[in-house]
């Protein structure tokens, strides 16, 4: 033992940072799963949700956040994607961040493609609008075609069929808020689900997540999913494990890991801390 304490001192560190990249790097790559996740109430409540809805009724779907936070919101986005097109659920896709359009274009048409969903009949993506909480009130007051008169790609809405008939939140079933901070889902509870009665559900970042246990609480969010485990207990229970199911794999492992590696450090420095206690 006290050899191998000795070698362990040794040790070069390169070597522990090599160790923790293999098990980060090798559960998303080979799907590996060190325990089942199990599903919490908040991310129940998130699903069910959307399992209550009509066939054919239309939700937005709000895509607040950028790159900074893909790990975390990402994964939860495209999940929620899958499962309104499962159910044949049609979305509006909108985002108020400026790097939020390119990762919904994406979720979107990712989601679309495995369901056989077409893009202007089943789903659409409104893109990005500055103005923060302006916009989400606008789209009550003033209307979702004014405040967007065209989609990303600059097509007239009047024009895309899966916006016939939606003029305000009053055709909106529901809204998926999945953001990372402001503006996101505290804003759009406290302009539109406050004033427009519109059930919503949310997916937050994982720091974020308690801020919004009173909104649950109050029925204002019928779900809620934070962080990357959120995310894992939401593919589960949609039944497609993907990038946060790995992910939590991939952290586990590294934190047990080094948990392990700080135990061993502690044991390797004993036996030159001994000699020093024994002499006070």
């Amino acid at each position: 033992m006290i050899a191998f304490l000795a070698n362990l001192r040794r040790l070069d560190r390169r070597w522990i940072f090599l160790m923790v990249g293999l098990l980060v790097v090798a559960p998303l790559l080979t799907g590996f799963h060190i325990a089942p996740v199990k599903p919490g109430s908040r991310a129940k409540g998130f699903y069910d949700a959307i399992e209550k809805l009509k066939p054919g009724s239309t939700v937005l779907l709000a895509g607040d956040y950028d790159p900074g936070t893909i790990a975390e919101n990402y994964p939860m986005h495209l999940a929620a994607a899958r499962q309104l097109m499962a159910r044949n659920i049609k979305i509006i896709g909108v985002e108020l961040y400026p790097g939020g359009p390119p990762l919904a274009d994406q979720v979107l048409h990712l989601a679309g493609a495995e369901y056989k969903k077409r893009e202007g009949y089943d789903y659409v993506n409104l893109g990005y609008k500055s103005g923060n909480e302006a916009v989400m009130s606008a789209m009550g007051s003033a209307g979702i075609p004014r405040t967007y008169p065209a989609d990303r790609s600059g097509t007239p809405v009047g024009r895309i069929p899966v916006m016939k008939g939606i003029e305000n939140f009053s055709q909106i079933a529901m809204i998926v808020s999945v953001s990372a901070r402001y503006p996101g889902t505290k804003e759009w509870v406290q302009q539109v689900v406050s004033r427009y009665h519109v059930p919503m559900i949310a997916g937050v970042t994982a720091v974020s997540a308690p801020e919004y246990y009173p909104y649950l609480q109050a029925g204002q969010l019928q779900g809620l999913l934070g962080g990357m485990a959120g995310a894992a207990e939401y593919e589960v229970l949609v039944n497609h494990p993907a990038l946060a199911t790995r992910g939590m794999d991939a952290q586990s492992l590294a934190h047990i890991f080094i948990a392990l590696m700080i135990l061993l450090g502690n044991l390797a420095a004993l036996p030159q801390r001994s000699p020093g206690a024994r002499q006070s």
